[in-house]
């Protein structure tokens, strides 16, 4: 896919839409995936690969395919892109011994989604070391262009700032249903990717932890639909609980 002829902050054929980051384009996927197309880069966060066996080790048992079914979302973006780098934007695996659990077919895929591409890991509060056994390197953050990759957004202005860590999602209310999805949030200086993990939960973006990170009158996000993006502004956006509706707003007024 190369499709990016569209508008900036248009939707493409694909189901993208198109943004603009620190002056740098980038195509925000319906699967939670970011494309930077200048450079060919390929963003994903928060994998949380094998949550499903940590959780087990700890004799709390879910369904163990969570690393499939995140996999497979990731061979489907990196098929539709064709990436020249692949950046896990944090937290790729749920705990620092996560990589040493994955079976032995899921290594293989990696390393063959990783072959002829470049593939960066970012250390994550989750997984602060390098995975020995995949392919790849390892940064705690990385600049290129007018971006700046990391896992945890940093406190007040950061231009050019792509992380994750905080699985941001938005909440609305259309005609008396309300709707939550998980989302892109962003305001042109800097975006917050969405969880790609499959058992990933969210935090609403009205919530607290993103209160210093945004020009407020120019936050939008970007919700994730069924093959689709949709760009709601800040002030559509409501939060999870009625009780604290008021302080949200006047928070962001």
């Amino acid at each position: 896919m190369t499709e990016t002829s569209k508008a900036i902050g248009g939707t493409s054929d694909s189901g993208a839409i198109s943004v603009r980051i620190a002056g740098e384009d980038a195509l925000c996927d319906w699967r939670g995936a970011a494309y930077f197309p200048t450079h060919r880069i390929l963003v994903i966060s928060d994998l949380h690969f094998e949550k499903g066996s940590s959780f087990a080790r700890r004799r709390q048992f879910i369904p163990p395919y969570d690393t499939h079914q995140t996999l497979r979302r990731v061979r489907q973006v990196i098929e539709d892109y064709d990436p020249a780098v692949v950046i896990c934007l944090g937290d790729s695996f749920h705990d620092a011994e996560g990589h040493q659990r994955i079976p032995g077919e899921i290594e293989r895929e990696i390393t063959a989604l990783a072959a002829r591409r470049d593939w960066i890991w970012i250390s994550g509060n989750h997984d602060p070391y390098a995975p020995t056994t995949l392919p790849g390197f390892s940064a705690e953050e990385l600049a290129i262009g007018n971006l700046v990759f990391r896992h945890e957004p940093l406190t007040g202005t950061a231009p050019g700032e792509v992380s994750g860590h905080l699985h941001p999602a938005a909440r609305i209310v259309r005609r008396g249903r309300t709707v939550r999805r998980t989302c892109f949030a962003l305001d042109g200086s800097r975006m917050v990717m969405p969880a790609f993990g499959a058992f990933t939960g969210s935090l609403n973006v009205l919530s607290s932890a993103y209160d210093e990170l945004f020009d407020w009158p120019k936050m939008r996000a970007l919700l994730l639909g069924n093959e689709r993006v949709y760009p709601i502004a800040a002030s559509a956006l409501v939060p999870d609980r009625a009780r604290n509706i008021g302080s949200n707003r006047q928070r962001r007024a």
